[in-house]
């Protein structure tokens, strides 16, 4: 298949030899190859300044990210069977590491799908597309998923905000099987009727599982806070696992209501919430002098460009003073960041210097990251986005 060419400027494919699979708009010599002559969605073959191969690209001109590469073979695009063939050894995996089918199937460019994500949830399979690349071939998509899998019903959730930046349009429908409003989810002994209609891309929230699963060796017999908790993700597992009080803090009602239809979905006690936005429902709580054994600090990305870091870190920090106020003399604290552009480390110190800041003696018992169906491609550092620390906390120690 011959493609049209995309050429780099000098020194630009060092990132792309070194395992990353994006090209910047300004890493483009747009003399040789003006980006305007791409139609968005494009294929091309990528080329270095010296005329070097080095694979073929989803090409979209109207975006900073304006390329994602393919396959390093300059010969091979993408094609329904390549697509395929990807579908199938993402499968794999997920199938190895879990016994039933509720898990992140496909996770981006991890899987070499750049630009899709696909959810299981059982017989139901939730779409998210959001490049121009990969919403060329959606009927593929769709296809393969069927003849891999044979889903009940098969859901396009295309309403992300990434398809905005694409030049896409934004909108849920459903290709495959009867209407389907909500999905069970069954993760650590707990079952969650989810929403598929809004809410958390497409609907749950696979990545923290193992850390979740974390949390209940701690949770017995204690009094938990899940802050940001959408449907009790972290504090119904809590419950699950013994712990005597689970107060749920979201912004959301819907949700409220859902924690507490799934509460009694798993015959759980002991469960409350609290409506109202975190960092005001924290302070007020700290001013009531409240107390809990463990809190759980689980917010959506607070940092979600690379230019938010200063003031991300400062959220970042007061949250964690928050969260640390709140626990009795001996607790424990669970941070966790979905920002790609905060680092672990930075984490872990944002943790420490909130418990200085606060007069706490703090020792990091664990560090977690996201589950294996969220894979890492170590070339491609915005992979490796989620971390979560556990933390003890001492008041009065030292």
């Amino acid at each position: 298949m011959k493609f049209p060419v995309l050429y780099l400027r000098k020194g630009a494919e060092r990132r792309i030899r070194a395992g990353h699979l994006w090209v910047y708009s300004n890493e483009v010599d747009i003399r040789r190859s003006p980006l305007t002559e791409f139609p968005p969605g494009a294929q091309a073959q990528l080329r270095t300044s010296a005329d070097k191969a080095l694979g073929t690209v989803f090409v979209n001109p109207h975006t900073l990210i304006c390329a994602r590469l393919i396959s390093r073979d300059p010969t091979q695009g993408m094609t329904p069977q390549r697509l395929t063939q990807r579908l199938q050894t993402a499968l794999v995996l997920r199938d190895s590491l879990f016994p039933q089918p509720w898990y992140r199937w496909v996770f981006g460019d991890s899987d070499g799908l750049s630009g899709l994500v696909v959810d299981r949830f059982g017989d139901v399979v939730v779409i998210e597309i959001s490049t121009a690349g990969m919403e060329t071939l959606k009927d593929s998509v769709v296809r393969a998923v069927q003849r891999l899998v044979q889903p009940a019903a098969v859901i396009l959730k295309n309403d992300g905000q990434l398809r905005q930046i694409e030049g896409l349009p934004r909108y849920v429908e459903q290709p495959v099987g009867a209407p389907v409003d909500a999905v069970m989810v069954s993760e650590n002994g707990v079952r969650y009727e989810v929403p598929v209609g809004g809410g958390h891309q497409s609907g749950w929230r696979y990545d923290h599982r193992m850390n979740r699963q974390r949390l209940q060796a701690y949770a017995e017999g204690k009094s938990v806070l899940d802050v940001f908790s959408y449907l009790g993700d972290w504090g119904l597992q809590a419950a699950r696992a013994g712990a005597r009080q689970v107060t749920c803090v979201d912004n959301s009602e819907p949700s409220l209501a859902a924690v507490h239809r799934n509460a009694a979905l798993n015959d759980l006690s002991g469960v409350d919430t609290l409506r109202g936005e975190a960092f005001e429902v924290l302070k007020q709580l700290c001013d009531d002098r409240q107390k809990f054994d463990i809190v759980v600090l689980d917010p959506p990305a607070l940092m979600a460009r690379r230019r938010d870091q200063k003031t991300g870190e400062q959220a970042y920090a007061r949250l964690n003073q928050l969260g640390l106020r709140l626990l009795a003399r001996d607790g424990l604290l669970v941070s966790a960041s979905c920002s790609m552009h905060l680092s672990q480390d930075r984490l872990v110190d944002i943790v420490r210097r909130s418990g200085r800041k606060i007069d706490r003696f703090v020792q990091l018992l664990e560090q977690g990251h996201q589950a294996p169906d969220h894979p890492v491609v170590p070339g491609i550092p915005e992979t490796n986005y989620l971390k979560a620390c556990f933390v003890r906390s001492l008041t009065g120690f030292i």
